[in-house]
């Protein structure tokens, strides 16, 4: 048995127009139909913008973590999810050379804190989240361009004003228009280009017949783990997808892609080449791999000031704080914005712009610290797992040996790896406890905003009687 329980699902609130907002929501990314969802179980009208002609996700795999997948069960998609999902056994770190050197239990740790790590298609999840925010009564409209913001002068509402002269008004407008965000830029008044991070990332998918195919290299697909070649500038990440359909590889290597380029098509033969002399498993991976996409990796160093001193405009996912994938916790933290923002306005008893300004506040107290540490240790684990051979490689090496016997150690009583920690630790293999998995992992989204909400409270009553 778990020692933490599994989430409940929420129902949606019901409420009468006196504090039911009406929120536009620009972008239809997994954030944004994250927030949709929170935001209509809250009781509140979401309409959805979408610059693009159809509301889709490309892209391959995705990896969904303990403290995300408890959210989206919470959003009543569990049914939905497991039938896209498939739950790796371990994460393995490997040395470029193919030796094996440590590993976490994904189950074990998924048992423990009630809820599972999960690999996706972003497709599928995508698609689940869009189903479940028309389901909840989301308004989509695609071919929507948000080019401006402007506030009513009483303070109460915002209008988005969009590239083709439409304008549409609502209460809260919340920008989730993803790492190229233009409505980050709007919020500050000033250009703010993504920073790159000198990396980027080959993406491929396998048909994995073709790996069933091979002695070799069948037991990718047969036992289905995630695993992370480490080495010098570089590292891989693979895992199964679709139950066994595809094989998602991820490719992290120095960046030579033109500085305007976000993604480009990219040569298979250089992109093996990269990996010559590396696991003789990952070169007949790779000569598998008929097409591959660019992707240049940057980042977003968090806002002092998330949302307009109005209350009526605010900003989420990677518009804010965007962190390289070393973490896989890109779309988590995107997921953890869209819930607290809901979650604050559910507690909302009126409309006005102080409630709404309080709720925000709250949004960004549970937000800001836990994103931007995110960023932190992103960046930390591109150095981390790209260390040339030597003395601090065998450094490295003989931390995740420990920390692999620290962590068997900790699974003699599950439920000590499920007590919230603070600080992050030095395990090199980041999402064991002595990693962060000690506050990653561990969070609670629900449990955190009604603390905050509670603190608030309190302290404005005590002001009140001064």
């Amino acid at each position: 048995m778990s020692p933490v329980s599994r989430p409940s699902v929420r129902e949606k609130k019901k409420r009468d127009p006196s504090s039911q907002l009406d929120v536009i929501i620009v972008g239809a990314g997994l954030g944004g139909l994250g927030a949709a969802i929170a935001i209509l179980l809250a009781g509140h009208n979401v309409t959805v913008l979408e610059s693009a002609s159809e509301i889709g996700e490309i892209g391959a795999g995705i990896q969904v973590l303990p403290n995300s997948s408890r959210i989206l069960i919470s959003w009543g998609l569990e049914d939905k999810m497991v039938k896209h999902a498939t739950t790796p056994r371990y994460a393995n770190m490997i040395g470029w050379k193919g030796n094996h050197l440590s590993r976490m239990d994904l189950h074990a740790y998924g048992n423990a804190l009630g809820t599972p790590f999960w690999d996706f298609h972003r497709a599928n999840l995508h698609i689940c989240l869009l189903d479940r925010a028309i389901e909840l009564g989301a308004k989509l409209h695609v071919k929507s361009r948000v080019q401006n913001i402007e506030y009513a002068k009483d303070g109460l509402t915002a209008t988005a004003v969009l590239s083709d002269g439409r304008t549409m008004s609502a209460d809260l407008i919340v920008g989730a228009d993803g790492i190229s965000s233009h409505l980050r830029e709007v919020l500050l008044g000033k250009p703010d280009p993504p920073l790159p991070t000198g990396d980027l990332a080959y993406r491929l998918l396998i048909n994995a017949k073709d790996m069933l195919a091979d002695p070799e290299l069948q037991h990718f697909i047969q036992d289905p783990q995630v695993n992370y070649w480490i080495g010098p500038d570089a590292h891989a990440v693979n895992y199964v997808l679709r139950g066994g359909e595809l094989f998602n590889m991820v490719l992290l290597v120095p960046d030579d892609m033109p500085a305007a380029a976000m993604t480009v098509d990219g040569n298979v033969e250089e992109m093996q080449a990269l990996y010559k002399g590396w696991d003789p498993k990952i070169e007949k991976i790779l000569r598998l791999c008929q097409s591959v996409q660019k992707w240049k990796l940057c980042i977003r160093p968090t806002l002092e000031q998330w949302s307009h001193e109005s209350g009526t405009f605010t900003l989420l996912g990677d518009a804010v704080h965007a962190t390289l994938p070393y973490l896989a916790s890109g779309c988590g933290m995107a997921l953890e914005d869209g819930a607290a923002l809901g979650l604050c306005l559910s507690m909302l008893t009126d409309k006005s712009q102080e409630q709404k300004l309080s709720a925000l506040k709250i949004y960004e107290d549970c937000r800001k610290e836990r994103t931007e540490k995110v960023v932190e240790r992103g960046n930390l684990q591109q150095y981390i797992y790209h260390i040339h051979d030597g003395e601090e490689q065998k450094e490295r090496d003989k931390k995740l040996k420990k920390f692999g016997e620290v962590d068997e150690e900790l699974f003699r009583n599950p439920e000590s790896i499920t007590r919230p920690r603070t600080e992050s630790g030095d395990d090199p293999l980041p999402w064991r406890y002595y990693g962060v998995g000690g506050w990653l992992l561990t969070y609670d989204v629900e449990k955190d905003v009604e603390h905050r909400w509670e603190q608030t409270q309190a302290e404005m009553k005590a002001r009140s009687l001064l």
